[in-house]
């Protein structure tokens, strides 16, 4: 059966168990709030382990066959154009379309995100190189680690060439080990979709933010269904562009209902590899990358959510239009930390960063979080894996197989 199948069947019997079992019951919220939790985490576990090993095989191999640099240029390249169009989808979107005001609320933020990039440039160094690896959420520290080790052990072959085969069968082992994760992954799509279902209800029968809801899945049916594919098609001679959008069925499910994007890497991973055929000195060291800087998703969302916010008070004025841009698409590159809820903090710091008032008006979208940052992350997921195998294709780095042999 194939892996998508699992997830989508896991995902009808979440929902199914939400719809069966009684709404208001606070012991079942906290069971299944604890059932959820415990998933995830078990999701992350395996993260750093293949990140970390795979990088170093990656940067390695890259550098031998002297294709290191090309692959960066092309990710990086790939990562600033998506976020850019993204952001320009979202911007563009909500100045055609007029959504309903949100309600005025007076409640008080308790808590305010504040962006400490000084902590967030001082956490890519800690004291010890060995704390790289206890980081589980910003991927970037032991990415860093990761490609120092891979670029030294290219250069001294013969010397090196003990670590290298180690690391090398501990990425192949930890591969392994996140195939069987992913396994277990469609059972804990039950207690993940339970869980999401369960808060969604909440949100829905308000019917105060089923406008925003009916624009983002517009905006995901566009931009995955529509202008990625055609980008693929064109970009890389691809007769069969919604091959890379089948490959992402598993990964799309797993990352909007549980809305971590460290949590479907083991996944994503599967899938570029085993169905997209993209090479593991490839897929190795583009997925942090993606997973770290391509926030496109979380910029679109955010950028939809501050002009409805500011449209909820008052009328949005031109001039400024070009602040919210270039700010959700410059502050998206620091969301390398945040595996979820990038979306949502995104949306605090334009508010904090206008200011004029508007510091604590992300609470109007507080109740509606949990479907932001659903739909951010999925696009995030669907980005990372559509530029992946771009960077694969103009790398030469893919070995393309039948749809028929998809996981």
């Amino acid at each position: 059966m194939k892996v998508w199948i699992k997830f989508l069947l896991g995902t009808i019997l979440g929902i199914l168990a939400a719809v069966i079992l009684p709404a208001g019951s606070e012991t079942l919220k906290d069971a299944v709030t604890f059932l959820m939790t415990l998933c995830v985490r078990f999701g992350r576990y395996i993260v750093i382990p293949i990140v970390f090993t795979t990088t170093i095989v990656a940067v390695n191999k890259l550098r031998q066959i002297k294709q290191l640099w090309r692959t960066v240029k092309w990710t990086f390249a790939v990562i600033i154009v998506s976020t850019f169009l993204l952001t320009l989808i979202g911007l563009l979107s909500i100045s055609i379309v007029k959504l309903p005001r949100i309600p005025i609320t007076v409640e008080v933020a308790a808590d305010v995100f504040k962006l400490d990039v000084k902590g967030l440039l001082l956490s890519l160094f800690p004291e010890s190189g060995f704390s790289a690896l206890a980081e589980g959420s910003f991927l970037l520290v032991s990415f860093i680690l990761a490609f120092i080790i891979g670029w030294e052990s290219a250069s001294e072959e013969t010397m090196f060439k003990p670590v290298f085969v180690l690391v090398d069968s501990l990425s192949k082992l930890f591969y392994n080990v996140a195939g069987f994760f992913t396994e277990i992954f469609s059972v804990c799509m039950i207690a993940i979709t339970c869980w999401w279902f369960i808060s969604f209800r909440t949100i829905l029968a308000s019917g105060i933010y089923n406008p925003l809801i009916i624009m983002l899945l517009v905006e995901f049916v566009i931009v995955v269904g529509i202008v990625y594919p055609v980008i693929v098609h064109f970009l890389c001679h691809d007769p069969h562009p919604y091959r890379v959008l089948y490959a992402s069925t598993a990964s799309i499910i797993l990352g909007f209902f549980s809305g971590d994007e460290n949590f479907v890497l083991p996944v994503s991973y599967r899938h570029a590899h085993e169905s997209l055929g993209i090479r593991r000195r490839s897929h190795g060291f583009t997925f942090p990358l993606f997973n770290i800087f391509a926030r496109g998703g979380s910029s679109l969302v955010a950028c939809i959510c501050f002009i409805l916010i500011w449209r909820s008070y008052s009328s949005i004025e031109f001039k400024y239009v070009f602040w919210i841009f270039f700010a959700s698409f410059g502050f998206s590159f620091l969301l390398g930390g945040l595996p979820s809820g990038g979306a949502f903090v995104l949306l605090t710091i334009l508010c904090q960063t206008y200011a004029k008032g508007y510091e604590t008006n992300f609470l109007l979208l507080k109740p509606a979080m949990l479907i932001i940052c659903s739909f951010a992350t999925v696009l995030d997921v669907v980005t990372a894996i559509t530029g992946s195998y771009i960077v694969a294709v103009k790398t030469k780095l893919v070995e393309h197989h039948s749809i028929q042999h998809f996981i």
